[in-house]
């Protein structure tokens, strides 16, 4: 069984039990699960995470499930890379990347909270799962309604890549292109969510859903050797996130696998300049942040209404961190820098956290002699329409040894 005590409102603090609804019906405010973490901590240690198959069940105490997980069994435990090269290219001694990218089944660090979102839902004897998605989710939640066993309705902006169109298309989903923004697409699912028994994962499920971040989180301070980073930099778009990683610190610090005065960390939200309402609002000093249409190609991160962003601008001033935007120019960049340092093909929301992270070491709010944390959360395959006409150009040869030797002749093999 697990250790979950139920569901409390985030503003009000009013207690709810274990069921599929995330508005506190008295104050409005998001509910947030609870659990026992006396009992968490006399049976989680160091030594029995480390004892467990590495995917993100290892953790399995904390996470919102009262059973084991029925989906996603594989999903987790990607690879946090020491980034000598970028870091060089920074001005930095030590630069971590938690790589996502590589995340199984899709390719995105949505995988994590759909395994949690779709095993909860079953739990609850839902049939049909649902989410509104910018297009990582659409794909998370298609390939994990698909091994379950469950109908899945996806509800995307009609403008998406074509990479997480087909991408969720090819594991046989009900796909609904929506005209309008993310926004639009949200406030259509939240009336069909009231109107069909459909589990849509980041509307009614979301409380559960959320909590499968916190696995990202966990796995970089494992892989740090049981320590976590002075500074990590986090994309938002929603804001959820950088929220649940922060969350995850703290929990590990509460059931006592990292010392109190280990936690320590900075953390800095990263967004696009044509989609930055939490960002412009640390910048002002407000804890309100103004909603905004999205105008970006990171459009992962198009969401011009952030359902957390309250929550993470208290997670990044609370920290002491900071938070800043790049153009859309500066996105490429960022991929470009990120795979030629590393061998690393980021999508744009990548691209957005590595300019990020270049402009705040550029301002000097993040020193260069400590350890930092770059969150990498999807694949460049799913947004490559973003580098066309960005990269260099291929050559093409005749099939002759003469033929290649004239090009090497033509472009100079020292500097091509």
């Amino acid at each position: 069984m697990g250790y979950v005590k139920g569901l409390r409102c985030r503003e009000c603090g009013r207690e709810y039990p274990k069921e599929p609804i995330n508005i506190c019906e008295f104050c409005f405010g998001p509910l947030e699960v609870t659990y026992q973490y006396d009992e968490i901590r006399k049976v989680l240690s160091r030594e029995v995470i480390a004892s467990r198959p590495p995917n993100m069940w290892r953790y399995a105490e904390l996470m919102p499930l009262d059973n084991g997980p029925t989906v996603g069994f594989d999903v987790g435990f990607t690879p946090l890379v020491r980034a000598h090269n970028l870091g060089k290219a920074l001005g930095v001694s030590e630069l971590y990347l938690k790589n996502d990218a590589v995340s199984h089944p899709t390719l995105s660090f949505k995988d994590r909270v759909v395994a949690v979102a779709v095993s909860k839902a079953r739990e609850f004897g839902f049939d049909t799962v649902a989410c509104a998605s910018t297009g990582n989710l659409a794909n998370a939640v298609a390939a994990s309604a698909a091994s379950a066993g469950m109908n899945s309705y996806i509800f995307i902006p009609s403008d998406l890549e074509q990479g997480k169109v087909i991408g969720t298309q090819v594991f046989g989903t009900h796909l609904v292109g929506v005209l309008g923004s993310y926004d639009d697409v949200n406030r259509l699912c939240t009336e069909i969510a009231d109107r069909y028994r459909w589990a849509f994962v980041n509307i009614n499920i979301r409380p559960f859903y959320a909590e499968g971040s916190k696995t990202f989180g966990y796995e970089i301070v494992e892989q740090m050797g049981w320590r976590v980073p002075k500074h990590i930099v986090v994309p938002m778009a929603g804001g959820s996130l950088i929220t649940k990683i922060r969350k995850s610190f703290k929990e590990f610090q509460e059931i006592g696998l990292i010392e109190p005065e280990s936690c320590g960390t900075r953390f800095y939200g990263a967004q696009a300049a044509g989609c930055s309402p939490i960002v412009t609002a640390v910048k002002n000093g407000t804890d309100l942040f103004k909603p905004v249409k999205p105008n970006t190609i990171a459009k992962s991160l198009a969401i011009g209404n952030p359902a957390d962003g309250f929550y993470a601008i208290q997670a990044i001033k609370q920290s002491g961190g900071w938070a800043e935007e790049v153009t859309d120019d500066e996105i490429v960049e960022g991929i470009k820098l990120l795979a030629e340092t590393e061998g690393v093909f980021t999508e744009t929301a990548g691209g957005v956290t590595v300019g990020v992270t270049k402009k705040l070491i550029e301002q000097g709010r993040i020193p260069g002699d400590e350890s930092i944390v770059i969150s990498i959360t999807g694949n460049g395959l799913k947004t490559q329409e973003a580098l066309i006409g960005k990269v260099k150009e291929h050559q093409v040869i005749d099939s002759k040894l003469s033929s290649f030797e004239a090009l090497l002749l033509e472009k100079g093999a020292e500097v091509w």
